[in-house]
């Protein structure tokens, strides 16, 4: 196991044979670690997921907003963490309300097994109700090169193993106020919800992810009011769909000078534009 202070068995070592036409060297590398984690709401087992095993607590947060178990922080009562032998148990408190829906939404789907119908449900399942942001940030786009910069001098353990991803939320300035590694693109996204929510007097103006932008990472956005996504790879036709919808400003391919905003660019200062376009920063 790696020691390394700011990311606690956020890696681990191999013994690695690594060929070349030259020949074989044998060494030791470092791997991203990955851990089961469980999540429990009020004793109710609810989902498992794979995940870097550093900020385990935001992230629990995060995904509950992010998949709107519950509507506020206020919702969550208590999370603890349980370290076994094969994963992580995370338990969630919630209100009875929320826990009442959840139940009855997971009464729902069972209830579909088997009447042919179930994959149809799960389709309209999986894209949830539109939840429109407000209009009042404003971000200028030249932000983006120096942040990119910056995102490659704090990825610790991209650094390490190239093998995660990262959520990164900046101020009205630019400056970099949250960033949190995951080796699931979703995961490192409900990590930063999670500790935005909990820390409300460091709201980002902006969001950037080092992976493309799917509609759930849209849709999880939204969910917690972010009002600019930014994304270093490709967005989908869906997440644009859904961007649009939901009156996010959604913008791709951020690198070397150059972005495709896709909806909404009023708020981007710099841009000139309030349509799909390409621009040169």
């Amino acid at each position: 196991m790696v020691a390394d202070n700011s990311f606690p068995n956020s890696v681990v070592t191999a013994d690695v044979t690594r060929f070349s036409t030259a020949g074989n060297v044998e060494q030791t590398e470092l791997l991203a670690n990955e851990v089961r984690v469980a999540l429990v709401y009020n004793g109710l087992a609810h989902t498992v997921m794979m995940a870097s095993p550093q900020d385990l607590e935001v992230f629990a947060i995060g995904f509950t907003l992010s998949e709107r178990i519950v509507s506020t922080i206020n919702d969550i009562k208590d999370v603890e963490l349980e370290y076994v032998s094969n994963g992580v148990i995370i338990k969630i408190e919630i209100n009875q309300r929320c826990f009442n829906e959840l139940k009855e939404h997971r009464r729902s789907m069972a209830g579909r097994t088997g009447c042919g119908l179930c994959g149809v449900a799960q389709l309209k399942d999986a894209v949830k109700p539109v939840q429109v942001v407000g209009s009042d940030i404003r971000f200028n786009i030249a932000h983006i090169d120096p942040i990119l910069v910056r995102v490659k001098q704090l990825q610790q353990t991209f650094a390490l193993t190239g093998a995660t991803h990262a959520a990164i939320g900046v101020n009205e300035n630019g400056e970099v106020i949250y960033l949190f590694e995951d080796i699931g693109r979703h995961i490192a996204l409900d990590k930063l919800i999670g500790a935005m929510s909990v820390r409300y007097a460091a709201k980002p103006a902006a969001v950037l992810l080092t992976s493309r932008a799917s509609f759930e990472m849209v849709q999880k956005a939204a969910s917690v009011g972010i009002q600019i996504l930014f994304a270093m790879s490709a967005v989908t036709a869906l997440a644009t769909e859904i961007a649009e919808q939901s009156n996010v400003t959604l913008v791709g391919f951020c690198r070397d000078g150059r972005a495709n905003i896709y909806n909404h660019g009023y708020r981007l200062q710099g841009s000139q534009l309030s349509q799909p376009a390409v621009v040169g920063l």
